[in-house]
């Protein structure tokens, strides 16, 4: 839990430092507020110091699995290594440097909050819509950061098997409902700071069991070629994955002063 923990210290410094000085960037941003009177300069400062720091909050909970991940890199490795030998092996991983892996892994986290922020530009403009902005909109905001949490969470083990960023983006569309059904869940508890730092763990152990099983051997069949059969299946792992995810949870809080996840 050191790499998750120390994520979280570090976001919360960089939020108090923005909750700090929020107020005197909204003014010197806004020069042209100064002759205005009450209450319209207060109300239309006020209103730009909540979105700046919503922006900031809702930027910290986007980036915050990422840079987890990137800072405890060999942690995390060595969870995915565990999980795999204690489920029957898995491969060796490719022959390359640690700094490597970490260009790699910042590279494609880059790109995903790329996307991730594309969706929340169009969804937050789509927020205006009467009715539908305030019901669907959200909804949808949750399923589009649950897909990417998840390709976040599996990159760690599809990455040691040589899996491009591309490839694991095609294969968790070919398996929505298994991709939504382990993500969303992990976003709602994500949105908690404390609780994202005991879930962090069992996130990787558990994303690591889902790309073993239905992400790892696939060779370009997805939910849309082997119709409703693959579907059932899909609804099935997610059960399975549910359990093996709690299951997992318990396994790496045991073994947080161990090999996997020295503290």
């Amino acid at each position: 839990m050191i790499p998750a923990l120390v994520s979280l210290v570090l976001y919360a410094g960089a939020l108090a430092v923005l909750g700090f000085w929020a107020d005197d960037a909204v003014a010197w941003a806004t020069p042209f507020a100064d002759d205005w009177g009450s209450p319209w300069q207060s109300l239309v400062r006020g209103t730009l110091v909540v979105l700046l720091f919503g922006a900031g909050l809702g930027l910290a909970v986007l980036t915050f699995t990422a840079v987890t991940l990137l800072v405890g890199s060999p942690f995390y490795e060595s969870l995915a290594e565990r999980v795999e030998e204690l489920e029957g092996g898995g491969p060796d991983g490719p022959d390359t440097s640690l700094w490597h892996d970490l260009v790699v892994g910042a590279r494609d986290s880059l790109v995903i909050l790329f996307w991730t922020a594309l969706f929340g530009v169009l969804l937050f403009a789509c927020g205006f819509v009467p009715v539908i902005g305030q019901t669907a909109v959200p909804a949808v905001g949750f399923c589009v950061s649950g897909f990417f949490l998840a390709a976040e969470l599996t990159s760690v083990p599809l990455q040691r098997r040589g899996i491009p960023l591309k490839e694991r983006l095609r294969r968790l569309r070919g398996h929505k409902m298994l991709s939504l059904g382990f993500g969303v869940p992990l976003v709602l508890l994500f949105l908690l700071p404390f609780v994202a730092v005991l879930a962090m763990p069992g996130a990787v152990a558990g994303a690591t069991l889902m790309a073993r099983e239905r992400l790892a051997g696939q060779d370009g069949d997805g939910d849309g070629g082997s119709g409703g059969g693959q579907s059932g299946d899909s609804d099935s792992f997610v059960t399975n994955s549910t359990a093996s995810s709690t299951s997992s949870v318990r396994w790496s809080s045991s073994k947080s002063t161990g090999d996997a996840f020295p503290s």
